[in-house]
Order: C-alpha cells, then sequence, then structure tokens
C-alpha cells in the first residue's frame, strides 16, 4: 500500500470555543467522507474533571462541528495492561485526533517509553491529522516548555524533552502556543505566559539548529505534508524563527513548508492569501467581550472595596455570574480558569478587608467615645458643666447613652 502523509494541526488556543469550529470542519474535511474522530485525555489525566473535560469535546463536536467525537482514555502510563491496549487499538483506528489542555509535562512523562508517539507518528503518515491545541501544542516539538513550573513555582529556566512529531518529518522546532497572550495585565504573559524577555533567555539555550513555532491564541498552522503547504486559521498570526530569521504569518496565509525546513527562509516569496479566515467577526467580539467584562467588574470591585462594600459584593457576584454563563457557552476552558482564580483572588481580598474591620458598633465607635470622655471629664473637672453636658448631649443624639458611676463614665449604644 503506498503511504500517504497527513496533517499536523497546531492550535493556540480556543479548540473548543466557536473560533475554531469552521477549522475543525475544514480539516475534517480533508480527510474523506467519514474521519473518525477522538479526544486523547493525557495531558489532563491527572485532574479530578480529566473526564468532564473529555465530555466537553465530545458534547463540542456534536453540537458545533456536527461530527462524532469519541474518547480515547489514557489518563497514566500506569492503566492497566488491558485498558491501555484497548486506548493504542482506537488511537490506531483514528483519523483524527485531538489533544489539548491539561499539563504538557505531564503528558509528556506518560507518553514517552509507550506506544503513543509512534502511534500518532504512523497515523499521520497514513494520512490523519493529529490536532495539538494549547498544552498539547506545546509536546509536539523536540523540546516542551515547562510552563507552570516556571510561570507557577518558579523553577529555573529550562527545557524538557518533548515527543517530537514533528521530528517524525524532518522539522526540528518547539512549538509555543499562547503566543500573544495578553491576561497578564500589568505583566508580560507572553511566549505562552513565560514573557518575552524570559523567553528569549530561554531561546538562547536551544540548539542552534531547533526553531520555533509561536501560534497566537484562537489560531490554527495546519500543516499539510502531502501538499507540502502550510495554513494559517483563525484570528491571528503564526510566527517562525529560523537560523536567526523571524518571519509572520497572518490568518488567510499560506506558504510552502520548504520555509519551515529553512530552505530560502529569508527570501519568502509575496505570501498567498488562499481565502479570508473562516470564522466571523462576530466570536472575536464576543471573546473581547467577555475580557471587557471580567476586567471592568474587577475594577468595580476594588473601586467598591474603598468607598461602597455593597457595590463590591455585587462585583464577585456578577463575576461568578459572568463565568457560569461563558462555560454553558463553551467558552475557552483556559480562559474560564483564569477567570475564576481573578474571582477567587476578589474573594480573599474581600474577606481580608472583612477581617480588618470593626466586628461591632461598639468597636468601630469606641475609640472616638473614649476620647469625648475624656475630654468631657476634663471639662467637669474645671467645673465647665456647660460644655461637659454638651458633648453628653451630643453623645445622646448619636444614640451613645453616657452612665456616671462611682468607679467613672459609661457608656453603651442605645438599642432603640
Amino acid at each position: 500500500m503506498t503511504l500517504k502523509k497527513g496533517m499536523i494541526a497546531l492550535m493556540g488556543s480556543g479548540e473548543l470555543t466557536s473560533t475554531m469550529v469552521e477549522v475543525h470542519k475544514e480539516i475534517l474535511s480533508m480527510l474523506g467522507s467519514s474521519p473518525k474522530a477522538v479526544f486523547i485525555d493525557t495531558p489532563a489525566g491527572f485532574q479530578l474533571n480529566a473526564d468532564e473535560l473529555s465530555q466537553r469535546a465530545v458534547e463540542y463536536f456534536r453540537t458545533r462541528v456536527q461530527h462524532p467525537m469519541s474518547v480515547v482514555s489514557f489518563k497514566s502510563k500506569y492503566l492497566p495492561p488491558l485498558d491501555a491496549q484497548e486506548a493504542f487499538r482506537s488511537l490506531r483506528e483514528a483519523d483524527y485526533m485531538l489533544v489539548g489542555p491539561g499539563s504538557p509535562t505531564y503528558a509528556v512523562r506518560h507518553w514517552k517509553d509507550t506506544p503513543v508517539p509512534e502511534i500518532l507518528a504512523e497515523r499521520i503518515m497514513n494520512g490523519g491529522c493529529l490536532v495539538a491545541a494549547s498544552a498539547a501544542a506545546l509536546t509536539v516539538g523536540r523540546f516542551t516548555l515547562p510552563v507552570y513550573e516556571i510561570y507557577k513555582v518558579g523553577e529555573d529556566l529550562h527545557w524538557v524533552d518533548g515527543i517530537d512529531i514533528l521530528g517524525h518529518f524532518g522539522l526540528h522546532y518547539i512549538v509555543i502556543p499562547h503566543w500573544n497572550n495578553a491576561e497578564g495585565g500589568t505583566h508580560d504573559t507572553r511566549c505562552c505566559f513565560i514573557g518575552e524577555s524570559r523567553f528569549n533567555s530561554l531561546a538562547s539555550l536551544l540548539p542552534p539548529d531547533v526553531g520555533i513555532i509561536g501560534i497566537d491564541e484562537h489560531t490554527a498552522c495546519i500543516l499539510h505534508f502531502e501538499s507540502n503547504e502550510a495554513i494559517v486559521r483563525g484570528i491571528g498570526s503564526v510566527t517562525i524563527r529560523l537560523n536567526g530569521v523571524e518571519k509572520i504569518f497572518q490568518h488567510g496565509a499560506s506558504f510552502s513548508m520548504d520555509i519551515l525546513y529553512g530552505r530560502h527562509l529569508e527570501e519568502i516569496p509575496e505570501i498567498k492569501i488562499s481565502e479570508p479566515a473562516l470564522s466571523s467577526p462576530e466570536p472575536v467580539e464576543s471573546e473581547g467581550k467577555f475580557w471587557n467584562i471580567v476586567h471592568s467588574l474587577e475594577q468595580a470591585f476594588h473601586k467598591g472595596l474603598e468607598t461602597d462594600p455593597k457595590s463590591a459584593a455585587n462585583a464577585v457576584l456578577e463575576l461568578d455570574r459572568t463565568i457560569w454563563k461563558a462555560q454553558q457557552d463553551l467558552e475557552n476552558i483556559e480562559f474560564i480558569t483564569q477567570a475564576r482564580e481573578v474571582l477567587r483572588e476578589l474573594i480573599v481580598l474581600l474577606g481580608s478587608r472583612l477581617a480588618s474591620s470593626p466586628g461591632s458598633r461598639e468597636d468601630c465607635l469606641g475609640p472616638l467615645i473614649v476620647q469625648m470622655l475624656e475630654l468631657r471629664e476634663s471639662l467637669r473637672k474645671n467645673r465647665q458643666w456647660k460644655y461637659a453636658d454638651a458633648v453628653r448631649d451630643c453623645l445622646s443624639k448619636a444614640n451613645i447613652i453616657i452612665e456616671d458611676t462611682p468607679e467613672g463614665s459609661h457608656w453603651r449604644v442605645s438599642s432603640e
């Protein structure tokens, strides 16, 4: 049988959002009349909601892409042998293999020393398509960026080995999704949350023959090996860095794979725009609207925390409602996770402010009333009865009752 090469689709993010619906449909249409689509759950295998994420992918394909999808469950390389063999068999029968969110280093660790990488490469060589999105996109190159370990834990800058699917096809690259991420607000989170300056330091640690493919969010770079063509879909761009040269290809562009192989990279001809980007403006506006709402509510919270606690509480409740609605609308799971982190931070700030606030009216008024009672006592000692009584009357108008006893003056807040 004559082998034909298939495709690898690298997605920067948004693999289960409206911006990628038409991209999935386009790829599926290239695979024949009834391609078998599967979702591989390994990157999120350690998460308690791994099955929920898998079912979300199945539902997304059923309702949005209108194509059946099944789950190849390989959460860990320590599966019972029968379960592992069943997963390998399902993979060998798949035409469209989608892998997405989770931990790239976890995925690499549990795919290595198993048949999975070879099966994926074999399926591509036989005309299938691997869609590696978000965290999974980080795994398919020569090296993998340990995002969580550096960004969250603070480990030293380093790379870990990838499963190097691209290497099977002579492409010596690392892949960086979330290339244009801007969710850091006041700090740089480009280059998959690492930040450009820190990423440049990481890039300097790469061997000189290893290039970089940067994929913007809600963007796909489809590598079509049979036609020797790369196609950019979605709403952003794809950045290629190789041998000190950087080239950026906008959505809708197509270019020869020779460029990725380093042939005539410096002399790229005019980029061919094969067709407009397949996603409509509406999802982009929707995506922007989601984050505009999140940031607006965050600002409203901080303002309310200083001037109107009720407004701050309302902002928290509205943010919670916004996140739940986004989840029902199949918003990008990574964006929902980030929004929930914002929500948790606001709740912590609200709790800290409440903990530092007086616990009762007496605690709040106490320091002022003590000072006024000391003033009244001083006036009485100086026989300035008129002014001493005026202090007592002022407190009485504020429902503060003064009781003079042989042991001194005491006060209480009137319950009337």
